[in-house]
This record gives structure tokens, sequence and C-alpha cells, in this order.
């Protein structure tokens, strides 16, 4: 009887997930990728960097989120001038009781949009990265754990703009996933101008998941089975990659400077499970591997100058692999 319990709560739950991006569509037109991506993060507690250019509704699909979610959301818009005590907090004299009080900083919160984070100094980057690694803030002498679920969503503009700085790999390897957002088609910018020019346009919008909701999801994904075939299938595209050339990619092997780490196995099992359940399936298959496999693999492959020069990028090269790397049953 519990067994038929658990499948009937673990169906709702693949149901509201469904209805989440048509609830973040009342406000937000398109962007049903990009929403994807954000809610395995979510659902498997990995962090993620979005790229684009800047007026694409980045922040605003992720605020969207955040309330259709329930979650408490905190945007941080990172400067050149920023301190790290300006993200975690810092220790204030209370002169009535004259003795220090903590003041927590934004990072206490749900979902944190670390908005242009490379535009930020390295020491605000690297106590951002301590607080998604630990999951906890150190303020004067003391930790503070923070709150759960905790969700770092960085965005950053294209590296080539002016007044940006590239993020360096060790940083970047920490995030689950980077998914690059694009400009919208004609027809949803043609409905975003209607709807944001109407200085009335004000939607309701329904809250979906509570946070024991997103609790339960995070368990019900983890019982998702991968069959043993496909996990040395994400183990040879990741090797792949550190050795293109003992796979036959030569070509390949020519631009490529570095491949991924260990995090981009562990990433790619871990989303590919989410792709599954989100697809009402207990079962991880070979199409859920290859859908989630450029957002895991694309900042984890370092290319050298002769790619950029010759108009290759990462994309290329993971579409090379997962056409020359074979499943093996």
């Amino acid at each position: 009887m519990e067994e038929v319990v658990s499948n009937d709560l673990k169906k709702e739950h693949q149901d509201k997930i469904n209805r989440v991006a048509a609830e973040v569509g009342k406000i937000v037109v398109g962007q049903e990728y990009m929403v994807n991506r954000l809610l395995i993060g979510l659902f498997t507690n990995g962090h993620i960097l979005l790229e684009g250019v800047p007026g694409i509704a980045k922040t605003l699909t992720v605020n969207t989120l955040a309330d259709v979610l329930h979650l408490d959301f905190q945007r941080i818009q990172f400067t050149p001038d920023l301190l790290p005590a300006d993200l975690v907090g810092t220790m204030i004299y209370n002169q009535k009781k004259a003795e220090f009080e903590v003041k927590k900083g934004p990072i206490f919160g749900n979902v944190i949009l670390a908005d242009e984070v490379n535009r930020a100094p390295a020491k605000v980057q690297s106590a951002l990265l301590e607080a998604m690694q630990e999951k906890t803030v150190t303020i004067g002498e003391t930790s503070y754990k923070l709150d759960r679920p905790f969700l770092v969503l960085a965005t950053q503009n294209p590296i080539d703009q002016e007044g940006t700085y590239s993020l360096p790999e060790a940083q970047i390897d920490r995030f689950m996933l980077k998914v690059k957002v694009d400009y919208p088609a004609k027809e949803e910018e043609l409905e975003v101008m209607r709807r944001m020019a109407n200085m009335k346009f004000q939607p309701e919008i329904e809250t979906l998941l509570t946070k024991e909701d997103i609790f339960a999801i995070r368990d019900e994904v983890n019982q998702v089975t991968i069959s043993e075939s496909l996990e040395k299938y994400i183990i040879e595209l990741v090797f792949a990659t550190r050795s293109p050339k003992e796979y036959g990619l030569n070509d390949e092997a020519y631009y490529m400077q570095f491949g991924a780490s260990p995090r981009a196995s562990i990433n790619l099992n871990l989303a590919a499970k989410a792709m599954a359940f989100f697809n009402q399936r207990d079962y991880v298959l070979p199409e859920d591997i290859k859908a989630i496999a450029s957002d895991v693999l694309n900042h984890r492959i370092i290319l050298n100058y002769e790619a950029e020069a010759d108009g290759i990028t990462t994309e290329n090269i993971i579409e090379k692999l997962l056409k020359k790397i074979p499943i093996n049953h």
C-alpha cells in the first residue's frame, strides 16, 4: 500500500514540474529550455551558469521561477567595487548593547542570482564559490549554515564584451551546467514587446511546489536507475574529452587543450536522472544523456587559440563526441 502512495506522490510531483514552465510562461515568453535547466539544477543540488547578452530575460526568468516555487530570491549585482562582505555579511557594532552583531548578507537566501558574475573581482567570486561548495559562510569567527535549498544561478555576459573578465576554469568547473541563452525568435519578441509595453501587465502566478516537495523530488530523482552500460558510456564521453586521439577524434584533438574533470561524469549522471524523471520515467535512456551533455561539458572543455581562429566551438566538439562514441550494451 505504501508503494502505491509513493508512486502517486511521484506522479503528482512530475505533473507539477511539467506545469512550472507554463506558470513561468505567464510572465516570461519562451525560455522553456532555460527553465528546464534551472529545474535540473534545483532538483540535483547543482549550481548553474547562464551566459547571454543583457536584456534577454535571465533575471526575470529566475525571479519568476523562485515565485512559482515559493523560494526566497536574492539578486546580487556584481560590480568591480563589490566586496566579499557585501555578499556574505559582516559584523556591525550595536552602540545600545555595546557589542558586535552579525548582519547577514544576501547570500542567505534560497535562490541567489549572481548577476554579471564576471564583472566582480576574484575575492568576491571566491567567496561566492566557497558558499556554493561548503553551504556555509563564515562571518567573524562563527560559521553559519545557509538555508536549504540553496541554488546559485550566476549570469555572465559573453567574454568579449567590454568590462568583463574570464572566470578561471577551476571556478567555472564548480557549476553543474552552463546554459547559453540566446535571443528570442521574432514571434516571441513580438509577444514580449506587447506584454512589456502594457504597463498594466501583472498576471497572477500560482505557487506549485513547497520546500518539502523540492526535497522529496530530490529523493525521487536519486532513485532513478541508470544501467551499467550507460554509466560506462558517460565515462567514455568524458575520457574522450581528455584523450581524443584514442577515440579517433584526431581533427578535434588539434583544437582541444584540456578535457573535462571528474565533476563532469558526476553531473552528467545526475542531470540525466533528472531528465528521465521529468519525462516520467524511473530509468535513464541514452537520449537523456545526449540531451544534457552539451550543458554539462561545454564549460569544461578548454579549446586553444587555433579553435578560436578557425571558428570551432565546444558545441562542435561535443556534437562530434556524441556521434563518435558508441554505447556498448
